[in-house]
């Protein structure tokens, strides 16, 4: 089976002229250009790997590829943790002109079937205790496998096989459907958002980024294989996020960039001492929709950075950030403008017509880092409005291009026809000082539809009663305010750091069920 492209973009003859977005290098020559001869370019726990033993590595592994029968177009895929290996087989997989197709680490076996029906992989690999590992043929990482000591050791290919046009990865995300759609992504979009990305974010060499993300995730591969492979700056990995050893690696190895959810930042925070390890964070990148500006101003105290929200996806990754000469209030209270050549729009989930600047409406998109299309065509059709990426998200744009993201359009509760954002009402609920986190969900009523429904981490003083006098304080309708709160220790996480809303949709349904 090849994975080919299901979505052609509007404007990819204009993307393709010289000195368009696509007039790049493609990853492997965009990721073996000169490093500096000293330094480590990757650690991985007591591992240092410098550039050169980097590319060598990627030399040998995308020629031991090869020799197993990898060839171009076709599928190699890995279910391992934030390690090495798994850098070097992206860059490995891109050398052979081969598409990547790394899987969550946390995702089980009931889950990994479909995905592998619809890689149909060359070759796989896996460390001990992955479901792919059970797998028949599958190469063991980290077990004395000596199929994966033969990869390491082959003879290097002579001559990079990948172009950019390729399809070079396929990433997988679930979304609100609970099924796994397979993103594909071309060589020569990832390339122009590595370098669009380093920009924007003022990278260097002198730079270095620490990434608990699973890089089988779009923020982990832009942010721990791409980006800092064309800023030649260092990576630090880490395979579990512990936000007291995070705290430590920034100090131990000068971290000075980090993306993340608020989660993550929230965590070091509340880490005794840490000011003192972070003083070289220099920029700090929010994404999710917990990113509010009382949690910039918060971050901002304690970092000493400058912290910024951004916008993106697993089809459509970094849209919209701020840069160096933008205001901080622009960063603080907006989700940033567009990065190069990416358009955004914002419509009316209906009609499909452009609202005015500053109302409410899906967000669209169009640019050249964007998907080339899901594995299934299908689910490309329905994702794809005449040439746009119908994103699901609910934001407004200004007249100057200034992103707000302030919903799902899936997240809506509606309550007695009254359409109420989940995103509104946290941000709403964690003005209150004592209130930490906050996850709104819709709550099944039979008389009204759906009643707005709390998960709050902070005072469990707070009740009902106190949130009907605080809504009532912030003077917004009255319909938005919580009906029902429950007190947690911690918000339960997705893999990728956001919070798991089906999981809290499920518990509050048992909570209040539906014949009430």
């Amino acid at each position: 089976m090849r994975l080919r492209p299901t979505y052609r973009q509007a404007d990819a003859t204009r993307y393709r002229r010289p000195g368009g977005a696509w007039d790049v290098p493609t990853l492997d020559q965009l990721l073996s250009s000169p490093r500096p001869a000293n330094g480590s370019a990757i650690v991985d726990g007591d591992v240092r790997l410098d550039a050169g033993t980097v590319e060598r590595l990627v030399a040998a592994v995308s020629a031991g590829l090869r020799a197993r029968g990898v060839r171009r177009g076709d599928v190699v895929t890995w279910q391992l943790p934030n390690w090495w290996e798994a850098i070097v087989l992206f860059r490995a997989c891109w050398r052979c002109g081969a598409v990547a197709a790394p899987i969550h680490h946390q995702v089980g076996p009931a889950e990994v079937a479909p995905m592998l029906d619809s890689l149909d992989p060359v070759v796989s690999l896996a460390s001990t205790g992955m479901p792919l590992a059970e797998r028949k043929g599958t190469i063991g990482v980290r077990n004395g496998d000596p199929r994966f000591d033969d990869l390491v050791a082959a003879r290097p290919l002579p001559s990079p096989l990948g172009r950019g046009a390729d399809v070079a990865v396929v990433l997988f995300t679930t979304g609100s459907t609970g099924h796994p759609k397979g993103v594909l992504h071309s060589n020569r979009g990832l390339a122009y958002k590595a370098l669009s990305m380093t920009t924007a974010h003022g990278l260097s060499s002198t730079d270095s980024a620490l990434m608990p993300s699973p890089l089988a995730h779009v923020s982990g591969l832009l942010n721990a294989v791409l980006v800092p492979g064309t800023a030649a700056m260092p990576v630090v990995l880490m395979e579990k996020w512990d936000p007291e050893r995070g705290v430590r690696l920034v100090g131990e190895h000068a971290v000075s960039f980090m993306i993340g959810p608020p989660t993550l930042f929230l965590g070091m925070m509340d880490v005794a001492g840490s000011r003192a390890h972070l003083k070289s964070l220099r920029v700090v990148s929010c994404g999710g929709m917990g990113v509010t500006p009382e949690f910039i101003d918060a971050a901002r105290r304690e970092f000493g950075a400058t912290v910024k929200r951004t916008y993106g996806s697993t089809e459509a990754p970094t849209i919209t950030t701020c840069t160096a000469g933008d205001g901080a209030d622009k960063a603080r209270d907006t989700d940033g403008h567009s990065v190069g050549d990416a358009v955004i729009r914002v419509v009316d989930p209906v009609s499909n017509r452009s609202v005015p600047a500053g109302e409410r409406g899906e967000v669209l998109l169009r640019g050249p880092e964007l998907f080339v299309g899901y594995a299934d065509e299908g689910q490309t059709k329905e994702a794809v409005r005449r040439g746009w990426f119908a994103t699901g998200d609910l934001g407004t744009l200004d007249g100057e291009g200034w992103l707000t993201i302030v919903g799902r359009v899936k997240d809506l509760i509606i309550r007695a026809g009254e359409n109420i954002a989940s995103a509104e009402v946290e941000r709403l609920l964690e003005l209150h000082p004592g209130v930490r986190q906050a996850v709104v969900v819709g709550c099944p009523d039979q008389r009204v539809g759906e009643r707005v429904a709390a998960f709050i981490v902070g005072d469990r003083h707070l009740d009902v009663k106190e949130c009907q006098r605080w809504f009532a304080a912030q003077g917004v309708a009255r319909f938005k305010t919580p009906e029902l709160v429950v007190h947690l220790e911690e918000i339960p996480l997705l893999g990728i750091g956001k919070p798991d809303r089906p999981a809290l949709r499920a518990r509050v349904a048992a909570l209040a069920p539906a014949g009430q």
